[in-house]
């Protein structure tokens, strides 16, 4: 096995555990999202507790699905990377560090991602292959 498959293994596990792990705080959220009702959430720059949790949904639900598989990867981390950065400093700002620490540590591997790309085992690669 050569360097090459080392480097793309370790750039899937870096993209798809910590994707993967964020669908569980997302698709509750969804769910919330849809039942509709009264919505209680934190108002994101004053745009209202509905349309934060809407953009909430798409950073923890729809952009880590298509960091999963590896789908226009870099762009869909950085949405997935700022919705953690809020949660750490909006959401959690006067919170103790250990209660933005769970933000914090989804936000360093999304940060990772947009930077280094999504690697060989990915829709992104396997597109620029086609080529």
């Amino acid at each position: 096995m050569n360097r090459e498959f080392f480097n793309d293994l370790g750039l899937a596990l870096l993209r798809i555990g910590p994707a993967a792990l964020m669908l569980t705080h997302g698709y509750p959220k969804l769910l919330k999202l849809l039942a509709g009702g009264e919505i209680q959430f934190y108002d994101f720059a004053g745009l209202g507790p509905e349309v934060s949790l809407a953009l909430a949904v798409f950073g923890e639900f729809v952009a880590p699905l298509a960091m999963i598989v590896g789908f226009k990867t870099r762009w869909f981390a950085a949405p997935a990377a700022f919705t953690m950065l809020v949660a750490a400093f909006g959401a959690h700002w006067a919170d103790a560090l250990g209660d933005k620490e769970h933000s914090l540590l989804f936000a360093i591997p999304f940060l990772a991602t947009m930077l280094l790309g999504a690697g060989g085992y990915s829709l992104d690669a396997w597109a620029l292959r086609r080529k």
